[in-house]
């Protein structure tokens, strides 16, 4: 499920991003979406791959990875993000929520390192 509000788009100095064309209220499911779970030997040889950057950790261990289909590996990082999401293992989905009301024209953004929303973890492509 991903709301029709929702497109992608350019973002400035980071490729693509996903943006509303709607005002969105605080705390709104604006997409859940099927992944793809892979074990921990094969998320080594995507580690290896441009995927790399688009895998999410999988799993109560966090050793496999998950592919997520729609949307979800096209938002972008913010430490101060206006979405949240959350990976339900047993149904192997991942929810993206507002955490606040988004204006029209807004790009959405999730915290990479810190699923519930802000935090100051610094994330792997910014230590490269």
């Amino acid at each position: 499920m991903i709301l029709p509000l929702l497109t992608i788009a350019s973002s400035k100095n980071r490729g693509r991003g996903v943006f509303t064309t709607e005002q969105i209220p605080a705390h709104t499911v604006i997409e859940i979406a099927p992944v793809i779970v892979v074990s921990a030997i094969e998320r080594e040889k995507l580690e290896q791959t441009l995927l790399y950057d688009y895998i999410f950790e999988w799993g109560e261990d966090s050793k496999m990875a998950a592919v997520a289909l729609g949307y979800i590996s096209i938002y972008n990082h913010s430490n101060n993000p206006n979405c949240t999401y959350d990976m339900d293992f047993e149904h192997q989905t991942i929810t993206i929520k507002t955490l606040h009301k988004i204006e029209i024209g807004a790009e959405l953004f999730i915290n990479y390192m810190c699923p519930e929303g802000p935090s100051a973890d610094p994330v792997w492509f910014e230590q490269k």
